[in-house]
């Protein structure tokens, strides 16, 4: 497989009924990237799909793992991979159509300008209009605790991202500790912390239209217990990634604009 400047990556488990649909639509956005899936042994045959698209895809790759091992481990394992192949951008996103595929040019745009692009569900009111009470609830509490314990002040749990991986220090996402959902707050939190650049765009995110929600209140429980570990050790991390960076207290948070 070519190595050209861009790799979407997209982790999954379960999602044979999403990942032909997701992947028509990001091939109709006619852009120049690879794409990297990361299947956890799905039991559905996900991961046999993928396998099937990547015959006659030579720009996709399917990397097969063991069993669920968690959706933090595939990001950091995705990434790594990203390094080792010499990608310069990497672009994460969900499999269960909720990341609708037309923002991805949304963040590229700004993929020259900063170090980070997140896609943010907090700027447009109702950007989302169509979820659950009960997912909102759990969205907006992560981010009132991010925003508030972590003084993150982005969008920190969502998994829409980009990453200029060719201007972050490899060395960082060895910090991040979390395997599941507390990856996403956490590796913002060690960024931020390092003095990344980061810009948030707005999105909508459509209710799920296929599957069930992957998280588990034993999830919800283990990424509380993360935050209050980080918010603990806030000084330690501060001062192990100044010595990496050189970063000073002053520049931990950059304003997107």
């Amino acid at each position: 497989m070519s190595a050209p400047k861009t790799l979407l990556f997209i982790p999954t488990f379960n999602e044979r009924d999403n990942v032909e649909t997701i992947y028509r639509q990001i091939k109709g956005l006619a852009l120049d990237l690879d794409l990297l899936f990361v299947d956890d042994n799905s039991p559905d045959g996900t991961g046999q799909i993928l396998d099937q698209i990547a015959r006659q895809d030579d720009r996709l790759r399917v990397m097969h793992r063991p069993g669920k091992l968690g959706i933090g481990s595939a990001h950091l394992q995705a990434i790594d991979w990203a390094y080792q192949q010499g990608y310069t951008t990497v672009i994460s996103m969900d499999c269960d159509l909720t990341h609708p595929t037309e923002h991805i040019p949304d963040l590229l745009q700004y993929a020259d300008r900063f170090d980070v692009v997140l896609g943010s569900r907090f700027i447009q009111a109702d950007s989302l209009a169509d979820w659950n009470p009960f997912r909102k609830f759990l969205t907006h509490l992560g981010h009132f605790l991010t925003r508030h314990v972590l003084r993150v002040p982005y969008d920190a749990t969502g998994g829409f991202r980009l990453y200029r991986v060719d201007k972050i220090n490899p060395k960082l996402f060895k910090f991040v500790e979390s395997t599941g959902y507390s990856f996403f707050f956490e590796s913002l939190y060690v960024l931020c912390l390092s003095g990344a650049r980061v810009k948030e765009v707005p999105i909508a995110l459509p209710k799920r239209t296929y599957g069930h929600s992957k998280m588990r209140w034993a999830d919800v429980f283990a990424s509380l217990r993360r935050l209050v570990t980080l918010y603990l050790r806030s000084f330690q991390y501060k001062s192990r990634l100044r010595e990496l960076t050189g970063s000073t207290a002053e520049r931990v948070f950059h304003a997107g604009s």
